[in-house]
C-alpha cells in the first residue's frame, strides 16, 4: 500500500465464513468507504479519510490562492475544492494504471480506494515474475510523470495569472511530486516494488528483493521524519513557527504510515513462505457417510468409533449431496438428538463446495473464498471421499501462519 497514488497492495485473506443459520453469505468489503462506481469491474471505493485530505487540500491551497488571486474572496475556496478532486482524480488515473496492468497480467484486482495521503490498488496475488512486478509497479509513476506534462501543456495555453492557469500550475506540481515520491526505492512506494523486482531478478529469491525494498523503505521512513522538518526549518530562516510545526506533524504521520507499509509488505512475504503449509488434505477431517433420515445420536455414534469428525450424508447410491453443519450439531442439546434427523441439520452442495485434497496456500484460500461456506467436502483426484474441510480450522491454521510470520 502506498501513499499519494502508491503501488498495489496484495493481500492474502483468510476465506469468507458462511452464516450460522447455514446460509452461505457474500463477505462484506470492511472499511471500503463509499463505493464511487466500478472499472473493469473493480470497485472504486472513497474511504471517510478522504473527506478530512480533500478539506485540508482546500484549505491550503486556498490561502495560497489569497496570494496570487486575492481578487477571488471567497470563491477562492470553491476553487481549491475543485483543486481537491482535480488532484485525486489524477491520483485515481494512476491506480487505474496499476489495474490495467495487474488486469493484463491476469491477477485479480479486489478493488481500488482512495484514502489520505492517496490511493491503492489492492491486487490479490503477487506477480509471477520480476519483469511483470516491475512493469505493474512501473506504470502508476509513470502515469502521473504524463499527466504532469500535459497539465504544464495546458499551461502554455492560458494565461498564468488565472484561474486555469494556477489550477494547471497547482497540478502540474502535485503530479511530479507523485511521481517522483513514488519512484522512491523502498516499499510500500511503487518504487519499493520495482527494487525488489530487480533484487528478485538478480538473486532469484522475491523474498531477498521484499528484504531489502523493506529495509529500504523504513530508511525512507526515517529520511522523512527527520528531513521534512529539518528542511522546513531551513526555509524558514531557523526560525519556528506553525508552519514548521505543521510540516513536523505531517512528516510523522507520513513516516509512520511509510514504515507500517514496510513492515507489512515484509510480513506479507513471509506469510507467502508458510502459505504452503495450509493443505487441505491435513487440515481436513476425516468423514463418515450416513443417510438422510439418520438420527442424529446415531450419526455421532457412529463417527466416534470410526473416529471421525464430520458427517457427509449421501444418498442411495453413495454419492455425497450434503453436508452436516458443525455449528447445527452443537445446537441441538444431547437429550433431543436421538428425535433429529440429520437432514434438518445439513447444507446442500452447491458447485464449489468440492475441493480437492491436493489444494495447497493460495490456490486452497481463493477456492474457499470463491464459494464461501462453514464446510466443503474434499474429495480425491479420483473423486473419492476424503473428508470434510472445516473454514474454522482453516482460520485457526491461517492466523497461526501469520502468528509466526510476524
Amino acid at each position: 500500500m502506498s501513499e499519494s497514488g502508491g503501488p498495489p497492495s496484495r493481500n492474502t485473506r483468510a476465506p469468507g465464513r458462511g452464516g450460522e443459520d447455514g446460509t452461505d453469505k457474500q463477505p462484506r468489503e470492511p472499511g471500503g468507504g463509499i463505493l464511487m462506481g466500478r472499472f473493469l469491474g473493480v470497485p472504486i471505493y472513497v474511504a471517510p479519510s478522504w473527506f478530512l485530505v480533500a478539506a485540508l487540500i482546500t484549505w491550503v491551497f486556498g490561502g495560497q490562492l489569497d496570494h496570487v488571486l486575492p481578487d477571488l474572496g471567497g470563491v477562492r475556496y470553491l476553487v481549491s475544492l475543485f483543486f481537491a478532486v482535480a488532484f485525486y482524480a489524477s491520483v485515481l488515473v494512476h491506480e487505474l494504471a496499476h489495474t490495467v496492468a495487474a488486469i493484463r497480467f491476469d491477477l485479480p484486482v479486489r478493488r481500488i480506494q482512495l484514502q489520505f495521503f492517496g490511493g491503492v490498488s489492492e491486487i490479490e496475488k503477487d506477480s509471477d515474475t520480476p519483469g511483470r512486478e516491475f512493469m505493474l509497479s512501473f506504470v502508476g509513476p509513470l502515469l502521473s510523470l504524463v499527466l504532469s506534462g500535459v497539465f504544464y501543456g495546458g499551461m502554455q495555453l492560458v494565461d498564468r495569472g488565472t484561474v486555469p492557469g494556477v489550477l494547471l500550475a497547482g497540478l502540474t506540481v502535485s503530479n511530479l511530486i507523485v511521481a517522483i515520491f513514488n519512484f522512491l526505492p523502498g516499499l510500500p512506494l511503487d518504487g519499493g516494488r520495482m527494487l525488489r523486482a530487480v533484487v528478485w531478478k538478480l538473486s532469484g529469491d522475491p523474498m531477498k528483493g521484499t528484504v531489502a525494498a523493506a529495509w529500504a523503505g523504513r530508511v525512507l521512513a526515517l529520511a522523512v521524519l527527520i528531513g521534512m522538518p529539518m528542511l522546513s526549518y531551513l526555509r524558514g530562516g531557523g526560525e519556528s513557527g506553525a508552519d514548521s510545526l505543521t510540516d513536523a506533524l505531517l512528516a510523522a504521520i507520513l513516516a509512520a504510515i511509510m514504515w507500517t507499509g514496510a513492515g507489512n509488505g515484509l510480513r506479507m512475504a513471509r506469510l507467502r513462505e508458510r502459505l504452503p503449509d495450509l493443505r487441505a488434505r491435513t487440515l481436513t477431517r476425516r468423514a463418515v457417510p450416513v443417510s438422510s433420515d439418520t438420527p442424529l445420536s446415531e450419526a455421532l455414534r457412529r463417527a466416534n468409533e470410526a473416529g471421525a469428525r464430520a458427517l457427509v450424508v449421501v444418498d442411495g447410491k453413495g454419492d455425497p449431496t450434503a453436508l452436516v453443519r458443525e455449528s447445527a450439531i452443537i445446537s441441538v442439546p444431547e437429550h433431543r438428538r436421538p428425535w433429529v434427523a440429520v437432514s434438518g441439520l445439513s447444507h446442500d452442495l452447491r458447485p464449489g463446495m468440492r475441493v480437492s485434497a491436493d489444494l495447497t496456500g493460495e490456490e486452497l484460500l481463493d477456492t474457499l473464498r470463491a464459494t464461501p461456506s462453514t464446510e466443503y467436502l474434499v474429495v480425491e483426484p479420483t473423486g473419492e471421499i476424503y473428508g470434510v474441510l472445516s473454514t474454522a480450522d482453516v482460520e485457526r491454521a491461517f492466523v497461526a501462519a501469520m502468528s509466526r510470520a510476524a
